[in-house]
């Protein structure tokens, strides 16, 4: 007893010491240098929608980062997500602060009158004819609803209503273009519960020999005031709203968690969470009815009651045993269709079918009708009409994926289009091209028996996007067009006058939306974007290619300061900055996955912007992880690691812009855990940067990243790859940055507390900043300056005024 007294004790003033040393450390928020900070205020890329019948844009801008004031907004964490009780809406939202509409054919564009003036719109939604466009506005106390009228350009706020925002607030206008469905707060919601100071009794939870692994999750619900809380504020009313704002609700409110109406607007397809509630899974695991309701809100039939999913194999392919993917099938009047697995779940279990695809048509009092057995998981179902659709199917354990041609009235026999490896960026055929019907359902595009295919156009020589036009009874494919240098332009769609509207960019230039006529070639631009930047024009960006040592080709973007020529200046100070991923094939693992002539908007989120302080950037630096047949790729994870990094420094090196006594590596997530890996093993950098990252395996036991086996199936393993339990290695000076309130799974601020311990307690160098209010991504102006001073601050001590290497 007092030898445990005194290991507690000695533990507390661990702590307390730690405590201690945290706050002798500078405080306060700091700034880089301005021309950093530019950078950073640079005003964000804008984007765009387009209408239903395809005539206008809607241009959306998005604002600058958030303040640590915006970020201290109120917080519930429940069931795995986070909301603001204030407006009921997300936490933390990202939202759009500026729209405009263009018209596509002049080129034209409208303000929008009448909107709030602090707009933070959060949803939007066009009505099928393209008349009107409904918003989703959330303030610091209420969300509501606004409808946009595209003939006169305005906008007024539409019924009294609140918008039930905290799961994305989710729009469905009605086929006859008048009314919205949607989810909002019950008008007679009373005030939220109050937890009581004293406990009611303790929180228990049991196990009695089922087996439940599960991956590590957090802002889990953990008493019954969370259960209470979190019936509260995701109970919504289901409900319509006419333009003469007429409100209807649709049954009593419940904890929907989604909603979709049938093509003929006569049921509607509900997906209820149902009590009780689990304290080990997040929401998307939870216990849930999948019913089809009528107008009234009665249910008329019930597809399926699945029970809480805490007990799933943590492999990748693992389902559900009862019926999936529940959706309304787009072409026909009211007609479901889902996936069920035919396995038991288990990807583990030998089979010859994975899943079946069956459908049921109103009024659902028939037996479902199987439309297809499938050899993989289901994926994605796209149907034109009743005798054509494709069906998507994938298997993660092997990277295949099988696109399939079915007729879902039964008048042909499915037929396999193709089967490729997902791995394989060079032979991918690209997705089709949709429409949208008359009642505002989303078809596949077929003209003639032919499909239309658009994909990013992956090649050695980098992305070069294309459209195809496929022809489903032969299988023949005829380019229409491909995106040629120096641009990088990608198709969006095929307008009904014939023309293409595609998106272009090039290293100089922001993208724009443009309208191409595929006869003559002709471009005309329907946006015109400054350069956000001006003062980066001179920073190069450069996609290399090279080899590792046993012949992987790999590839990065060098960035280069402003007016730097290797043979005068000789070689940089130089950061890498990668992100590992796993393969099944070295093929596929040495793919280019970027583009030459992407346009060069210098990022803070990667240290691109050191090139305006004197550093060479490697920046996605491929850092490929290969495991072939039997072997699992992360079986030689540090070996690999360690041959793409002595890659990189190779690649810098010979092109003469890398000094190789002046090299730091580092990543953010799964990079930050490659960082400490790295510097534990090798002596390669002068320093590393690692942010928000997991460093000890046996923390997240069930499995991490791509690797599917637990602890204990490999417990050496996990030791070998955890930089934790090479502590007493890491010399290399490392800093660690992480959000004080991270919410992604396995990367707890406890890791990087814990290796910041570990690392001091051996002696070596390190500092650790914890970021107030952070999650995983750090998303405040102030937040994100301090970031990238504590960078360039350490890269300035250990790499940039380190000794440079002595010319040969």
């Amino acid at each position: 007893m007092q030898k445990t007294l005194l290991l507690a004790a000695s533990l507390w003033l661990s702590l307390l010491s730690f405590s201690l040393l945290a706050t002798a450390v500078d405080t306060g928020y700091r700034e880089p240098a301005s021309e950093i900070t530019a950078i950073v205020d640079a005003a964000p890329t804008p984007s765009a929608s387009l209408s239903p019948d395809g005539l206008m844009l809607l241009s959306l801008q998005f604002p600058a980062l958030p303040s640590l004031a915006d970020l201290a907004a109120p917080e519930h964490r429940l069931a795995g997500v986070r909301l603001n009780p204030a407006n009921n809406g997300p936490s933390q939202p990202r939202y759009i602060a500026g729209v405009t509409l263009i018209d596509i054919a002049s080129g034209d564009s409208r303000a929008i009158k009448g909107l709030p003036a602090n707009l933070k719109v959060i949803a939007a939604e066009w009505s099928p004819n393209s008349r009107y466009i409904a918003v989703v506005q959330l303030d610091d106390n209420q969300s509501s609803l606004w409808r946009i009228d595209t003939k006169n350009a305005t906008a007024k706020r539409w019924g009294k209503l609140q918008p039930n925002a905290i799961q994305g607030a989710r729009l469905e206008w009605a086929a006859n273009n008048e009314e919205l469905y949607l989810l909002a707060v019950a008008a007679r919601r009373g005030a939220a519960p109050v937890a009581t100071k004293v406990p009611a009794g303790p929180v228990v939870t049991e196990a009695r020999g089922r087996t439940a692994p599960a991956r590590t999750y957090q802002d889990l619900l953990k008493d019954q005031h969370d259960e209470a809380l979190f019936s509260h504020y995701f109970s919504s009313q289901l409900l319509k709203i006419s333009l003469k704002n007429k409100i209807t609700n649709i049954g009593k409110p419940a904890l929907i968690r989604s909603f979709s109406l049938s093509p003929d607007n006569q049921h509607i397809l509900v997906n209820r969470i149902e009590p009780p509630f689990s304290y080990a899974v997040p929401l998307f695991r939870f216990a849930n009815s999948t019913e089809v309701w009528n107008l009234r809100g009665e249910v008329s039939y019930t597809v399926a009651n699945q029970p809480v999913a805490d007990n799933l194999p943590i492999a990748f392919d693992a389902v559900v045993t009862g019926p999936r993917s529940v959706s309304w099938r787009s072409d026909a009047p009211a007609t479901l269709h889902w996936a069920q697995a035919a396995d038991g779940g288990d990807p583990k279990n030998p089979a010859e079918v994975r899943d079946q695809l069956w459908q049921l048509a109103a009024p659902f009092n028939a037996e479902p009708v199987k439309l297809l057995d499938m050899a993989f998981r289901f994926r994605n179902l796209l149907a034109a009409n009743a005798s054509t659709a494709l069906v998507y199917e994938g298997w993660w354990q092997d990277r295949q994926e099988k696109v399939w041609l079915v007729s879902p009235d039964g008048s042909a026999e499915p037929r396999l289009l193709w089967q490729r490896s997902t791995e394989d960026r060079y032979a991918d055929p690209g997705r089709p091209l949709m429409t949208t019907a008359a009642n505002g359902q989303r078809l596949l595009r077929v003209e003639q028996g032919q499909l239309y295919l658009t994909a990013v156009g992956a090649s050695e020589e980098g992305n070069r996007p294309f459209i195809d036009k496929f022809e489903l009874a032969t299988g023949n494919t005829e380019r229409l067009w491909r995106s040629a240098a120096p641009y990088y332009e990608y198709p969006i769609t095929l307008l009904p006058s014939g023309k293409l509207l595609t998106q272009r960019e090039a290293p100089t230039e922001p993208a724009d939306f443009y309208l191409r006529d595929l006869q003559s070639g002709e471009l005309t631009a329907l946006t015109n974007t400054p350069h956000p930047m001006p003062h980066t024009l001179g920073i190069s960006r450069e996609l290399i290619n090279y080899q590792r040592g046993d012949g992987v080709p790999m590839s990065a973007n060098l960035i280069l300061p402003s007016g730097y020529d290797a043979k005068r200046d000789g070689p940089l100070p130089t950061v890498i900055w990668a992100y590992p991923r796993e393969f099944r094939n070295a093929a596929a693992a040495g793919q280019v996955a970027d583009s030459p002539y992407r346009f060069n908007r210098v990022s803070y989120w990667t240290p691109q912007f050191l090139a305006t302080q004197g550093y060479a950037v490697l920046d996605n630096a491929t850092m490929p992880i290969v495991g072939e047949g039997e072997v699992e790729p992360n079986d030689n994870f540090i070996a690999q690691l360690v041959l793409n990094a002595e890659a990189a420094i190779a690649a810098g090196v010979s092109r003469g812009v890398t000094d190789p006594q002046r090299v730091a590596i580092g990543g953010h997530s799964y990079g930050a855990f490659m960082t400490a890996n790295l510097l534990a093993h090798t002596n390669l950098f002068q320093a590393g940067i690692a942010r928000s990252g997991a460093y000890n395996r046996s923390l997240t036991p069930f499995g991490f990243q791509s690797e599917q086996r637990t602890l204990w199936d490999d417990p050496d393993l996990y030791l070998a790859m955890s930089p934790f339990f090479h502590a007493n290695k890491l010399k290399t000076p490392l800093l660690l940055i992480h959000g004080s309130d991270d919410n992604n799974s396995g990367t707890f601020p406890m890791q990087s507390e814990r290796l910041y311990q570990a690392v001091k307690g051996h002696g070596g160098t390190t500092r650790l900043v914890m970021l107030p209010l952070e999650s995983h991504g750090y998303r405040a102006r102030e937040s994100v300056l301090h970031m990238l001073w504590e960078t360039q601050s350490w890269l300035d001590e250990f790499v940039k005024n380190a000794t440079p290497a002595v010319a040969p």
